[in-house]
């Protein structure tokens, strides 16, 4: 995949920057990206980003979105899936060209190994092009970089699922969507993954062309994108059809009250359903029962806690709603089939 095809600067036209909303544009202005690559990342995740931006160049006849990669040291990246990317050079060195440019973001996509890249260097670059209104968007894991710079402090965020109890537990204060994108300010995060695609389209959709959002999802053989509101862990049979919603706003209730969690009664007032209606959803839709769903969950949250955090066994426990130690790790080692403090040694 050939997508650094843009080593110049975007815009060479320097003008005085105001501030605005990332991706806010009209039909004639161009969107430019600077998009920083950093050791792990998902080359899907990267492609289902640019490929509908160049799609969208290709079949509008026209410039909507340039962009180029850059990584730490302008040398080349790898990727989780061991392939090595070119980049156009140093992101550190572009800083000028992206404070002063128009129209400009930088865009951090960032995967396994997310923590090992919060460097001093890397924090001061982001508070740097925040302050200067440089809208800046998170792929992937790349939130946890934003987070790190305290770039989200009193705004909403997201993170792909595998990462967000990991950056609940480490960052206090975060507002944490359960979402594939979230808007706040001048800061998009992004899931990643088959997210990346539903941030493209909503950034096509903002050059006021329907049409053209249809097209390029014809050409990739997608039957639709989604709202970046969605909630990423859900099911994807599970977002369609009446049953499926009732049942996927009660998984949202459960997911978001994991360490003291609601009882049945209280989620049935929540969704305005008996307890005997969501015993029903479940049974269908899931073939188990609302307490064993909402276990599986809790034990699912502690396993990641346990491989993504220092977080004792104990206070793991207590952070995915278990009364005691003894009985999460008897849950645990009945559901993963290890106990958590073997799971941690190893």
């Amino acid at each position: 995949m050939n997508i650094a095809h843009r080593p110049t600067s975007f815009d060479p036209e320097a003008r005085p920057r105001a501030a605005r909303s990332p991706g806010a544009s009209t039909t004639s202005e161009v969107s430019s990206f600077h998009i920083l690559l950093l050791p792990g990342f998902s080359q899907l995740c990267l492609a289902w980003m640019i490929e509908p931006l160049k799609l969208a160049n290709s079949l509008s006849g026209r410039e909507l979105f340039r962009w180029q990669l850059a990584s730490l040291d302008g040398c080349q990246v790898v990727c989780a899936s061991g392939m090595a990317l070119a980049v156009a050079g140093n992101i550190f060195a572009e800083e000028a060209a992206v404070t002063a440019c128009r129209h400009t973001a930088v865009l951090v996509c960032a995967g396994e190994g997310v923590e090992q890249h919060g460097t001093c260097e890397l924090r001061n670059f982001l508070r740097r092009i925040h302050r200067a209104a440089v809208p800046i968007y998170a792929l992937g894991t790349a939130t946890w970089l934003l987070a790190d710079a305290r770039l989200l402090d009193g705004a909403r965020c997201t993170i792909h699922w595998g990462k967000m109890a990991a950056l609940y537990e480490t960052f206090y204060g975060l507002a944490i969507d359960d979402a594939l994108f979230v808007r706040d300010g001048s800061i998009v995060t992004c899931a990643g993954a088959f997210a990346g695609f539903d941030l493209a389209m909503d950034l096509v959709g903002q050059h006021g062309d329907v049409e053209l959002v249809r097209t390029i999802c014809q050409h990739l053989a997608a039957d639709r994108w989604r709202d970046g509101a969605s909630a990423q862990s859900l099911l994807p049979g599970l977002r369609f059809g009446s049953g499926g919603k009732k049942l996927s706003r009660i998984l949202q209730l459960m997911e978001r009250n994991i360490e003291d969690p609601l009882s049945l009664e209280d989620i049935a007032r929540e969704v305005s359903l008996s307890r005997r209606q969501i015993e029903r959803l479940f049974e269908r839709h899931l073939s188990t029962t609302p307490r064993q769903h909402y276990l599986t969950l809790k034990l699912r949250r502690a396993r990641q806690l346990i491989e993504m955090t220092d977080m004792s066994v104990t206070d793991i426990a207590i952070a995915c709603g278990f009364d005691s130690a003894s009985y999460f790790s008897k849950s645990f080692k009945e559901h993963f089939g290890i106990l958590p403090s073997v799971l941690r040694a190893r």
